[in-house]
């Protein structure tokens, strides 16, 4: 895969580790039941990491029916159910801290890991809520672990117009190598997110979808 890393740029430790997750968490209430959490570098020196899931994940090219033709899905995923093995025991550490700090407010575990390689600007993700399965009707809680190169991360209500209380249309959420984004409450019912294509010259990344059973 023609896809590479900048890792001295990125990583300012030798030892990968996950950083306590409670005391760097922000949370923004963004209107109509949803709220978003950031937690900055959560994941410290995750260089091998990147490197371990661009090589050793069996990365999958879909395409889609859009209007009249078959496209490109402009990015590259694989997805692990529950119970599956996950590629990197790192991803286990991760989802295992995640459950224990959001089981109060979620009320089970997270169970899957879905993974979507952005390999330049070029990729992208369009409009869309996590609404397959239980989250079309309940609250969810979906955490994505950013690795690699920054990307932005947009969202906006779904029904169109205005962010409650402000004249804006979206926010953003620009996320770095190691960061952490968390989206609960009524997010995927009543925001939609993308990751826009960008024209700057940015590298690969790995986004990391910790899910709970039964919501896509």
């Amino acid at each position: 895969m023609d896809v590479a890393l900048q890792g001295s740029l990125l990583d300012l430790t030798d030892e990968m580790t996950l950083c306590d997750l409670a005391p760097g968490l922000r949370r923004t209430v963004i209107g109509m039941g949803a709220w978003v959490e950031v937690r900055p570098g959560w994941l410290a020196a995750g260089d091998d990491l990147f490197a371990a899931l661009l090589h050793d994940v069996p990365w999958h090219a879909e395409r889609r029916k859009m209007y009249d033709s078959i496209v490109d899905v402009p990015r590259l995923t694989k997805f692990y159910g529950a119970g599956e093995r996950l590629p990197h025991p790192m991803l286990g550490a991760a989802r295992d801290a995640l459950s224990a700090h959001y089981r109060a407010e979620l009320g089970e575990p997270f169970a899957t890991a879905g993974l979507c390689l952005y390999r330049d600007g070029r990729d992208s993700v369009a409009w869309h809520g996590d609404r397959i399965g239980r989250s079309k009707d309940l609250d969810t809680i979906i955490a994505i672990l950013s690795l690699g190169s920054a990307r932005t991360l947009t969202l906006r209500p779904r029904d169109g117009g205005s962010i409650p209380g402000s004249s804006q249309k979206s926010l953003r959420f620009p996320l770095a190598h190691g960061d952490l984004v968390v989206m609960g409450g009524s997010c995927q019912r009543t925001w939609d997110h993308a990751i826009p294509k960008t024209t700057e010259p940015v590298g690969p990344r790995i986004s990391v979808q910790f899910r709970v059973a039964g919501v896509r």
